[in-house]
């Protein structure tokens, strides 16, 4: 039998059944079609071994796109000792004139793409981080619902020309007014008993969830990174929280650049021959952590200043990482009002300060594990 050092072996996954395709290393080699397996642990075992008897001396190289499946694969083929890649489907190279879209065909580009080195892999939380992430997401999700229920009923007051003559709504005495109203109609009445009903569960469900995302939070292992990056004006636990809970790992970017183009917060550029076209922002990667540093962009609008709660947050951290965090503030308190005096548009203007939030934000992360690592070897690397 020949020795092959590598086997590249594809896979498209789905809830019932993955297909599979791989092959050879050597060169001229044509990727192969093995089959359909079942989406079981067991099977996916199985077919590792198979594969492992059937080349005893290669190296085997799994690759599947990352969908609703989730990293069970991925974990599974890793605990086995074999190499695989989990790669994101918006990056995966597509000829113009391909029309033609099978499970086949995708298990077999797989392969081959994987083998040509035209795959980038993305980045797999650990099981402990994606479980944070999840209770953040399903917060994130509780909230919406929320704001759902209460838009629900505001349509219905507005429908039937009924204003509150207060300041402040959802406030304990706008909820008070609520129960007391009576709409013209019984069946009215019957819908505003429901949504107030559903806005006070949903305001149960939130408080839950909040709850259990700070309990686990305190024991999670990026917990020092969450406290720390709290410093920074417009980083409050849950802003900091979903962050780190997206992004896991700050420190495997090596420069902060790579991590705002990560997150889709750098302009597109169309440049060709003399001509230069700088574009809107790419919007790739993460779109929740953009919106998280949009939401705490809108502080800095204001004078640079250590209110009470910021100070009660920065209470126990290193004066280096406040230090950071003071910088950051001063420098994007100036670069807001300089924009704005510029003329340049709002929405423009907090994009650019939440471009810079993620650097410093990057500088303060690369603290706190240099500082775990080794105090001895901590550098503050504050971006310019």
């Amino acid at each position: 039998m020949t020795k092959h050092n590598i086997l590249f072996i594809g896979l498209d996954t789905h809830k019932e059944f993955v297909e599979v395709a791989y092959i050879e290393e050597h060169r001229g080699s044509n990727p192969v079609h093995h089959g359909r397996v079942s989406s079981a642990k067991q099977a996916i075992i199985k077919l590792a071994r198979q594969f492992q008897s059937k080349y005893p001396y290669a190296t085997l190289h799994f690759v599947y796109e990352a969908g609703p499946c989730g990293y069970w694969i991925y974990r599974l083929l890793t605990s086995l000792g074999h190499c695989c890649y989990v790669v994101a489907p918006s990056l995966i190279p597509k000829k113009p004139g391909e029309r033609v879209k099978t499970d086949k065909r995708d298990a077999l580009k797989l392969a081959k793409l994987l083998k040509s080195e035209d795959l980038t892999p993305i980045y797999v939380p650990e099981p402990e981080d994606e479980a944070v992430r999840d209770l953040s997401r399903a917060r994130e999700v509780a909230m919406k619902d929320l704001k759902d229920a209460k838009y629900q009923l505001k349509a219905l007051l507005l429908r039937n020309n009924i204003n509150y003559a207060g300041t402040a709504n959802w406030s304990l005495k706008h909820l008070r007014w609520l129960t007391e109203l009576v709409l013209p109609h019984p069946a009215q009445q019957i819908v505003l008993q429901e949504c107030l009903q559903a806005i006070n569960e949903r305001i149960a469900r939130l408080q839950r969830l909040d709850n259990e995302l700070t309990h686990h939070v305190y024991q999670w292992r990026y917990y020092p990174v969450v406290k720390a990056i709290q410093a920074m004006r417009g980083v409050r636990l849950l802003v900091a929280a979903g962050v780190v809970a997206e992004l896991g790992d700050l420190t495997r970017f090596d420069h902060p650049r790579k991590l705002m183009s990560y997150l889709g917060l750098v302009p597109s550029e169309h440049s060709s021959g003399g001509k230069r076209h700088i574009g809107a922002i790419t919007k790739c990667g993460n779109g929740r952590v953009r919106r998280l540093l949009i939401e705490g962009a809108h502080t800095y609008r204001y004078a640079a200043n250590i209110s009470t709660e910021l100070q009660k947050r920065q209470e126990g951290l290193p004066k280096h990482i406040i230090a950071i965090a003071w910088k950051a503030q001063v420098r994007l308190c100036r670069r807001y009002q300089k924009l704005i005096n510029k003329g340049k548009h709002y929405n423009l203007v907090i994009t650019a300060i939440a471009r810079e939030m993620i650097a410093y934000i990057w500088a303060i992360a690369k603290e706190v594990v240099l500082s775990q690592v080794d105090p001895k070897l901590r550098l503050a690397r504050i971006p310019a």
